[in-house]
């Protein structure tokens, strides 16, 4: 099935190979270990072994890891013909995206005396960056080349670091589990790339853009396995002690909250109320995309049920109204749904971070108010104004991600990268040699011969 367009015998490996070699190099010139890694910097100074940070966050980045490699590649795995490059793709734009980000998250905030100081924190921020990447592969997902994903990547995750700086460094946003920075930047920058690469023939192909029974059942595997991971997500790099053990508190009661109501508005919004796999896939995990900003903060258990509640019925309402709509009148062709699990939640938990900044005071957090909101403790700026700051800071990322996913979408349609046509999108055997594929055609090739043979003696 494949054709001179889509061969990939020389536009993957040149790509793969210059993207590494590049890497190889600018790791080679420009990062190191931190303290806590380096061997004569850690036995320079006096402490025990049990008190390096690898013993406090390598936990979290293991729950992070499987859910980057597992959860995220085996959610996309729902389309019939499509699992092997929805896991397979997911891996190789993951591998290459952690990488460039700590590369890039480095230059923008690790830097130290013209070096880039790498940890096992690092390694979690990377895993972040790339979690916004594969958020932005949701959308095109089935359209795209392994080319286009890689270059989109390197785009994507040099755009994330600049955002991520802006807020954090420059506007002292706090956004711990990346409601704004990983999944409203990356749902909003793969929905302006997937409207730039609209395809006017796709329904040639929309045969393909379906699931079948055990194809939605591997989709399942990916979302529980987030659905576990995701308060260790959240909480992964907030400080140690009652911030981290709040944030994954509030994020658990957040997705428990947000399942029982994806199950209720999915039976409510089916006529013969039946329950839509698609929906609990995907909207039952929009708790803990809400639950990203505020999940830090006190925002009280019974708060974070709530937010998890309405979640869940913005998310099914979501993929049951708003995605035909997106694809009809804007032209967005959001494979995943990724406008309805990140874009929507991110944006409400980008909300309720900023009115529960606003709403910060000393006699709420005590001596937390430091860990919290350093700025709003220091007396540099007052609550309010700090919920103002997160306000803003989703109309930057807002901005970012949009005019960003135009610049690249554009990038992308360059004919040289080897993009599926509109007729055979969705589909394994354009990229993979697929088992089966080839006894299937010689079969069916020996079942026409006979039969014209049959014809020709009659």
């Amino acid at each position: 099935m494949t054709d001179a367009a889509t061969n990939m015998r020389l536009k993957l490996p040149i790509t793969c190979f210059i993207l590494e070699i590049i890497l190889i190099i600018l790791f080679g010139t420009l990062v190191q270990y931190d303290r806590e890694t380096d061997a004569k910097q850690w036995h320079n100074q006096s402490h025990e072994d049990y008190e390096n940070d690898f013993y406090f966050r390598y936990p979290s980045f293991q729950d992070v890891h499987v859910m980057i490699f597992i959860g995220f590649g085996f959610l996309m795995t729902f389309l019939q013909r499509y699992g092997f490059s929805s896991v397979g793709f997911n891996f190789l734009i993951a591998a290459f995206a952690l990488q460039w980000a700590t590369l890039m998250q480095g230059f923008f905030h690790g830097l130290h005396g013209g070096k880039i100081h790498i940890g096992v924190e690092s390694m979690i921020n990377a895993d972040f960056c790339t979690g916004s990447v594969l958020i932005s592969f949701g959308a095109v997902l089935g359209k795209t080349s392994p080319v286009q994903l890689l270059i989109m990547a390197m785009f994507e995750v040099t755009l994330f670091a600049v955002n991520e700086f802006i807020l954090l460094s420059i506007l002292g946003t706090r956004d711990a589990g990346g409601s704004m920075t990983i999944h409203t930047f990356g749902a909003y920058f793969g929905l302006m790339v997937t409207r730039v690469l609209y395809r006017p023939n796709l329904d040639k192909s929309k045969h393909k853009n379906c699931s079948v029974y055990h194809s939605d059942l591997f989709a399942m595997i990916g979302t529980i396995y987030l659905w576990m991971f995701w308060p260790s997500f959240n909480s992964a790099i907030t400080a140690h002690g009652d911030d981290q053990h709040r944030t994954a508190l509030n994020t658990y009661y957040s997705l428990a909250a947000c399942t029982l109501s994806t199950y209720g508005m999915s039976a409510l919004t089916a006529h013969d109320g039946k329950l839509d796999m698609v929906h609990i896939q995907n909207a039952a995990l929009a708790g803990g995309v809400a639950a990203g900003t505020a999940g830090e903060m006190m925002l009280t258990p019974f708060g974070s049920m709530i937010v998890g509640f309405l979640a869940g019925i913005i998310s099914v309402l979501g993929f049951k109204y708003l995605s035909p709509i997106l694809e009809e009148k804007l032209k967005i062709q959001d494979t995943c749904g990724v406008h309805n699990l990140h874009g929507m939640p991110g944006v409400l938990g980008a909300i309720v971070g900023a009115v529960t900044a606003a709403l910060a005071s000393v006699d709420v957090y005590g001596g937390g108010l430091e860990d919290v909101f350093p700025d709003v403790a220091s007396g540099d700026v007052t609550a309010t104004k700090q919920g103002g700051i997160q306000a803003a800071s989703l109309a930057v990322t807002l901005g970012i991600a949009l005019l960003g996913g135009l610049i690249v979408g554009f990038i992308l349609k360059l004919p040289i990268f080897g993009a599926p046509p509109d007729t055979i999108c969705f589909e394994d055997s354009i990229y993979w040699e697929v088992p089966g594929e080839e006894e299937h055609h010689d079969g069916q090739l020996t079942a026409v011969r006979t039969e014209e043979s049959e014809k020709l003696n009659s």
